[in-house]
């Protein structure tokens, strides 16, 4: 990461305002980053207004400043082209430019992001701008990487406008080709809704009942994908200009709304906005597998761009992070791959809406616990400069399909709307996670080969190519319920659930049962062990049991498939809950803890934890390339078995990389909210 930003090592720093202060803070800004060991800031996020005050006419003497005034203190740039929110004199000449919410408002110039991502005069005024940019600080040293608008999706992830529905016609034109291949794609004769004219197609506005679940799937395809079509148009430009400089923008962890696969190919490297919660006490889980995604999108580093200090402004309660937590949170992401610990912000603000978010350098100046922190944490990442550009190899990969997601969590169309995907990776990801297993995240149709067990919490759209590379993946695969229900048009498999994976699996889901809250369901193992399902269960058969025959060679015999769980109790008892044919495992209900089963499925795999021991409750075990991160988010001290492999020889004791401190034979004792990291 840093040859690719022209920042050695590893990155430090934080979004920069300078407009928002006088000139003369500039300096005490600059000399108190250098006092941190700040080597990289983000610049002019918001500033389209400051730089371009009137159409076509640009005011870059100030950002000049900035500039050279960075650079003259060894601080390199992530420079913003600024087009993360239009200005007012763009919004009020062009008031088509402003998104439209799906009841037909149009949304009022006052907040960030109010634009329509289709409108041509909008995408016009960015690249005009993002070229203007490029072209004047092409030569600047300080320029190390470009940052395109910002969290794209955060606040209009859609737009309804007239100008959004012609967009949206010309993207279903090019997937559809016809409109009789629109017809039959969407199910039109359900519901009277058969279109005669491309004119009649609009976004699926709020209309009196449920919308067709199949427009609602090709509506939020399209909508990632003109969100992309506005990043792709400045990066053309960017490319053009400064072909040498990376591109990156903001991503926002594990966000439903953009397809990141896509979004990721579009990109020279990722990065993401994370902003784990210090009153949950899941968020290491879900910080950790939000930064396991980010590492996979492009299989290897990348960067923390944005993250808090201490409290964050825009939850209902806002609590801080307790001494050592800022540190912690900015290890876990070291040690999940990214190149880099970056903040919002730099300097506290004191106006505007984000004026509570902590920062850097707080309100209370450097005689504050929040300034040492800073201090003390620029310090660890110069002691870690060496991990940069290192890579984890994980042997387990949980499956991730955008176009599955949002078929699974249609409004008003499914069976239940309590399978939702991001709490069914978690399910899977905890245990891992509290083993200390590597955990890559991927999309269906990439080769799979390198991995020895694959898990797909859900692939409820699965096609027959789909199902064809799962079937010949050689590993421990493992298929979630309600998986194999629908084709790449929302629409209902013949035969019903499985699908194309009814060969690979040998069963047949005749029906779903989920689950009212607050009741459950027991299944019972074949050993014995009871789990429980409080979510979703399925009448599954093996097919051929029962005298039944299965539909083909392929689609497996009572023979052939193991019945590893059985349903316990009410109209399922006794029915098959857990199978297995061959390598191949499917799960038609939802455990509440998955632990036992995957203890089975990692020794059939043969994948043990980093440590090749079980951890202490609360503490993460990560392993990046050559490095060791253990780190104890627990509030106790915790002893963690040291692998031998954590040692460059038997005969050396292993030293901990931040403090410099060689650690005693035998287990290592962390303290609460602390970390050590080893190098083999």
């Amino acid at each position: 990461m840093g040859g690719l930003t022209r920042v050695p090592g590893l990155l430090f720093g934080g979004d920069y305002n300078p407009e928002q202060w006088p000139d003369e803070v500039w300096q005490e800004d600059v000399r108190l980053m250098a006092e941190a060991g700040v080597n990289l800031v983000t610049v002019a996020v918001f500033s389209w207004s400051r730089l371009e005050p009137a159409p076509g006419a640009y005011a870059f003497d100030w950002l000049d400043r900035v500039l050279d005034l960075l650079h003259a203190h060894g601080i390199a740039v992530d420079l913003a082209t600024a087009t993360a929110t239009p200005p007012p004199w763009l919004v009020r000449s062009h008031p088509e430019v402003q998104p439209v919410d799906a009841t037909g408002t149009r949304l009022e110039f006052g907040s960030r992001q109010g634009y329509c991502p289709s409108s041509p005069v909008f995408r016009a005024a960015t690249v005009r701008l993002a070229r203007a940019m490029a072209e004047r600080y092409r030569e600047h040293p300080a320029l190390a990487m470009w940052h395109i608008s910002n969290e794209y999706a955060d606040h209009t992830a859609e737009c309804f406008c007239e100008e959004s529905a012609r967009d949206f016609r010309r993207w279903l034109r090019h997937r559809h080709g016809t409109l009789a291949g629109l017809n039959s794609a969407w199910g039109t004769s359900c519901w009277g809704q058969h279109y005669t004219d491309w004119e009649q197609i609009e976004p699926p506005r709020k209309a009196p009942g449920p919308v067709n679940p199949t427009q609602l799937l090709d509506w939020r395809r399209f909508s990632s994908d003109a969100l992309l079509a506005c990043f792709e148009a400045e990066r053309e430009v960017l490319k053009e200009v400064t072909p040498d400089v990376p591109v990156t923008t903001n991503f926002m962890s594990v966000l439903r709304d953009l397809d990141y696969w896509k979004w990721a190919a579009a990109e020279d490297l990722v990065s993401d906005d994370a902003y784990p919660d210090p009153a949950d006490p899941r968020s290491p889980v879900k910080a950790a597998l939000s930064y396991d995604l980010m590492r996979s999108l492009k299989r290897g580093p990348w960067l923390l761009l944005e993250s808090a200090p201490s409290a964050v402004s825009w939850r209902p309660v806002n609590v801080p992070k307790d001494p050592g937590v800022m540190r912690l949170h900015s290890l876990q992401a070291l040690a999940h791959g990214s190149d880099g610990v970056m903040f919002f912000q730099w300097r506290q603000a004191r106006y505007g809406p984000e004026k509570f978010h902590s920062a850097m350098l707080p309100h209370g100046g450097t005689r504050t616990r929040q300034w040492r922190e800073t201090v003390a944490l620029g310090a660890d990442v110069r002691r870690l400069a060496e991990i940069a550009g290192s890579t984890t190899e994980a042997e387990v990969a949980l499956l991730l399909d955008w176009d599955s997601w949002w078929g699974l969590e249609a409004p008003e169309s499914m069976p239940s709307d309590r399978l939702r995907l991001h709490e069914l990776l978690l399910a899977w990801y905890a245990p891992l996670h509290a083993r200390g297993i590597a955990v890559d995240l991927a999309p269906p149709d990439r080769d799979l080969s390198s991995y020895r067990l694959v898990i797909a919490p859900n692939l409820y759209l699965c096609t027959a190519e789909r199902a064809a590379a799962l079937a010949a993946f050689p590993g421990q695969l493992v298929v979630g319920p309600f998986s194999g229900v629908v084709d790449a048009d929302d629409q209902v498999h013949d035969g019903g659930a499985p699908g194309p994976l009814r060969g690979l699996l040998g069963v047949r889901v005749e029906e779903c049962r989920p689950i009212p809250d607050g009741g459950s369901q027991e299944v019972v193992t074949a050993d014995g062990t009871r789990l429980l399902a409080r979510t979703w269960s399925e009448w599954l058969s093996v097919d051929g049991e029962d005298g039944e025959d299965g539909d083909g060679e392929d689609a497996g015999s009572a023979q052939d498939v193991e019945v590893l769980a059985r349903y316990s109790g009410g109209p399922l008892d006794g029915r098959p809950a857990a199978t297995r044919r061959g390598t191949a495992t499917y799960l038609s209900f939802l455990p509440e803890d998955p632990a036992p089963l995957l203890d089975g499925m990692l020794a059939a795999a043969g994948i043990t934890g980093v440590t090749g021991q079980g951890l202490p409750e609360g503490v993460e075990a990560c392993r990046r390339g050559p490095y060791l991160f253990l780190l104890n988010h627990g509030d106790a001290p915790a002893t963690v078995p040291l692998p031998a492999l954590a040692a460059p020889r038997a005969d050396t004791p292993p030293t901990d990389l931040l403090t410099g401190r060689t650690l005693p034979a035998g287990p290592v004792t962390i303290a609460p909210r602390d970390a050590v990291v080893l190098k083999s």
